[in-house]
């Protein structure tokens, strides 16, 4: 935890918004979609979606096939716990529901499913085809139960690596890595999934700041070059491959 105190403070001072940004693709992003204040009906559902989990008296057995939890090592944790302090915040999700939209995302796959409150958000855009993995047995089967309404959406049990190796072959408008959250693997499921990108994709990666393994690894990411624009808003990291534009790193606050 003091590791991502230290280095929000230093985001904060190197961060910006919209002024500066001279990119009109960007620019265009943060105004229209980052930065849009307008309250969509949909986003009653996804509160009231978060809200039943964050009411749920149950508890569930883990098993982390992760970094694990930064506010708990216990194995057993009540599911309004997850989703509290591990599950995607309110305002994250209703900021996937824009991207979603905003951007055209046919084709997601989200890696990490955890209790469906990303997934679900994803699930509400306008056309869109979520395909996520999950690789905790109970946390997959409870969120496959809550998510069972959702036509759009295939949950899959299975490590990462597996499942990968499986789906990489098919094109993905938005790839949302959010798990795991080490180095090594974090960098081979980058690389793997490489071949699924077209010129409009973007990768989100969860957690950057998570240590400084994570760190590293998203810094690497930034040099590859096949990657040539990303926004880095702290909590998650943005990767585009779009080849009509010159290789720049932003850093903004959302």
């Amino acid at each position: 935890m003091k590791y991502q105190v230290s280095q929000y403070l230093k985001f904060l001072i190197r961060s910006s918004n919209q002024h500066g940004v001279h990119s009109p693709f960007v620019y265009n992003l943060v105004t229209k979609c980052f930065y849009d204040r307008k309250t969509y009906p949909v986003y009653k559902i996804i509160t009231a979606y978060k809200k039943a989990l964050t009411n749920n008296k149950e508890s569930i057995t883990i098993t982390d096939l992760g970094a694990g939890s930064l506010t708990t090592n216990q194995n057993t944790r009540p599911i309004r716990s997850i989703a509290k302090h591990s599950g995607t915040s309110l305002k994250r999700a209703k900021l996937l529901y824009r991207l979603v939209n905003y951007l055209e995302c046919l084709s997601v796959l989200e890696l990490g499913t955890s209790l469906g409150i990303g997934t679900h958000a994803l699930a509400l855009g306008e056309n869109s085809k979520i395909t996520t993995v999950e690789g905790c047995p109970n946390i997959y089967n409870f969120t496959k139960e809550n998510l069972k309404s959702f036509t759009n959406t295939t949950l899959i049990h299975s490590d990462f690596s597996s499942a990968i190796e499986n789906l990489k072959s098919n094109a993905y408008d938005l790839v949302f890595f959010d798990g795991h959250h080490t180095k090594q693997p974090t960098l081979a499921y980058f690389e793997a999934l490489l071949e699924s990108t077209h010129n409009d994709s973007v990768f989100i990666f969860d957690d950057i700041y998570w240590s400084e393994d994570m760190t590293e690894a998203w810094e690497t990411i930034k040099q590859h070059p096949k990657v040539k624009v990303t926004i880095d808003t702290f909590y998650w990291g943005f990767v585009f491959f779009r080849k009509e534009q010159e290789k720049e790193h932003f850093t903004i606050r959302v």
